[in-house]
């Protein structure tokens, strides 16, 4: 596709908008640096999770609409926040009760429970890297314990320090009485225990870059901030770490909103430019309730990709995302369909309709062909009417309607096909319900079997649709009852696909065979 700038710098999508906005943010030069940085964190202390590649899917979409419009080259740092102190034992880990004496410590001086890396924290930051190369995003890594202990961020920490006196300016009116009272920005790395200290700082030397505080054993020590011997508490890292970086963009979960102004004002306070911030909404379950780790209401990443495909995903975290969305798994089959009838319009579009498609963000303007007409919901409707949840049955249906569709070398359709037999399986098979046709709906249906005796399965889905619609029509029923009855007594659900489509997939003598078996 071609790619037109003056279309692009008009386009009403999301990740063009913000791209602009970087543009204008850094004056349209290109920084100092040499490139353009885009940052996004994670915290090692679980497995990263579906949140984790919201964030990084919707960045990387701002990074390439950015890099179409501006031509500038631009880096995406993926920074683990893994020195930071263990609050709590982790779920995840074995024999959690051995792990309660390693609390404090940082993570990536715990030792890996599961035995396959120097630490705790190494072992969640190489899942996170095989987690993100999974799904193909271009990114570099940066552990904070690297950071802190190599160097990088001495400059930016001696700053700090240097402007202690207006970071806690900043920090201590959004704290409580109590917490001001022992508040510091330095978290000093105990040499006796190894723990993350949140103590007070008792008196801190501006041109040593030292500070002084009384540890857990009641020992006065006096540590540099320098080398890993300190990090910051998270508020204050996270404005120093814009400032040592030098950020030009960073998003975040709305529940970071507040705080957006006080890390700007930390970052600007040790001499550095805070970047364009971008906030999205957060995840709600079925009942409208905020989706929590520890409540378990919400979706894991790799039930999501049980049920439908990445790119239904990345679909899913592109729409509307400063607005909150209910993640659970009905939506799954309405995303993923809603994904396949954009990338089918998207190669009828012109170009501004398409820099206005979420595929065209999904897919960075190389958008796939999808080469069959049938819906991802009919599929799975097409699995429970079969009876047979063997995937060479489903793929026969779809072989006898579908002729110019090589199923075996099709891996979007074989894809599509394991994984509405999953859903089938978990969403529909167990609150399948059927009911008996009351003597009109049996009229009606049967009326429908006779008439689709005179068709073939060579015919069109809406020639089907007609006759379905014709026999509603002249059955007595209103239209919404005879549909009802079409899914409730053929399907065993409340609701269905576009029955001509259907009787298309599954094939015509057999919808007949259907019928008469349900009216029996």
């Amino acid at each position: 596709m071609s790619f037109d700038l003056e279309k692009a710098l008009a386009s009403h999508a999301w990740p063009f908008k913000e791209a602009r906005a970087i543009l204008q943010h850094i004056g349209g030069k290109l920084p100092k640096k040499g490139y353009v940085l885009f940052e996004t964190g994670y915290g090692p202390s679980g497995l990263p999770h579906i949140g984790t590649f919201g964030e990084v899917v919707r960045t990387t979409m701002v990074r390439k609409a950015f890099e179409q419009i501006s031509g500038m080259p631009t880096r995406l740092f993926c920074v683990s926040d893994d020195m930071d102190g263990m609050r709590k034992v982790p779920d995840i880990i074995p024999n959690s009760q051995e792990y309660i004496k390693y609390i404090g410590l940082p993570l990536t001086n715990i030792p890996d429970p599961f035995g396959t890396h120097e630490s705790y924290g190494h072992n969640m930051n190489a899942r996170l890297r095989a987690f993100l190369d999974g799904f193909g995003f271009e990114y570099e890594f940066l552990s904070a314990t690297d950071c802190y202990r190599n160097g990088t961020f001495d400059e930016m920490l001696l700053k700090s320090l240097e402007h202690y006196e207006d970071i806690m300016a900043i920090m201590l009116p959004t704290l409580g009485p109590d917490r001001q009272k022992t508040y510091s920005p330095f978290l000093p790395v105990c040499p006796e225990t190894g723990h993350v200290l949140q103590v007070p700082v008792l008196e801190y030397d501006k041109k040593k870059g030292t500070i002084t505080y009384k540890n857990e054993n009641g020992n006065i020590i006096t540590s540099p901030v320098t080398g890993g011997k300190c990090k910051l508490q998270w508020k204050p890292d996270f404005g120093m770490r814009w400032a040592a970086f030098d950020v030009d963009f960073e998003m975040y979960g709305k529940d970071h909103l507040v705080n957006g102004p006080i890390y700007t004002r930390i970052c600007k306070a040790v001499g550095g430019k805070a970047p364009h911030q971008m906030y999205y909404e957060l995840f709600l379950d079925e009942k409208g309730e905020k989706i929590s780790k520890s409540k378990g209401n919400g979706i894991t990443i790799d039930e999501w990709l049980n049920y439908a495909t990445k790119d239904s995903l990345s679909y899913f975290m592109y729409l509307s995302p400063q607005k909150a969305k209910k993640l659970y798994f009905d939506v799954i089959p309405k995303c993923m369909d809603e994904y396949l009838n954009l990338v089918r319009a998207y190669h009828t579009q012109e170009l501004k309709e398409q820099l206005d498609n979420p595929v065209y963000h999904i897919h960075n303007g190389n958008v796939p062909k999808v080469d069959f007409d049938f819906s991802y919901a009919l599929l799975i409707n097409l699995v429970s009417a079969s009876g047979s949840e063997e995937r060479a049955v489903v793929t026969g249906y779809i072989k006898h309607a579908e002729a110019g569709i090589d199923v075996d070398h099709s891996p979007l359709v074989s894809e599509l096909v394991d994984k509405a037999i999953h859903y089938y399986q978990n969403f529909v098979k167990p609150y399948k319900k059927f009911r008996a046709p009351n003597d009109l709906e049996k009229a009606a249906l049967l009326r429908l079997a006779e008439e689709l005796t005179n068709s073939q399965d060579s015919d069109a889905a809406e020639d089907l649709q007609s006759k379905v619609y014709m026999v509603g029509r002249e059955s007595g029923l209103e239209m919404k009852n005879w549909f009802m009855a079409i899914y409730e007594v053929l399907l065993g659900c409340s609701q269905g696909p576009r029955f001509g489509s259907f009787i298309k997939l599954y094939g015509v003598s057999k919808t007949v065979e259907l019928i008469r078996e349900k009216c029996l």
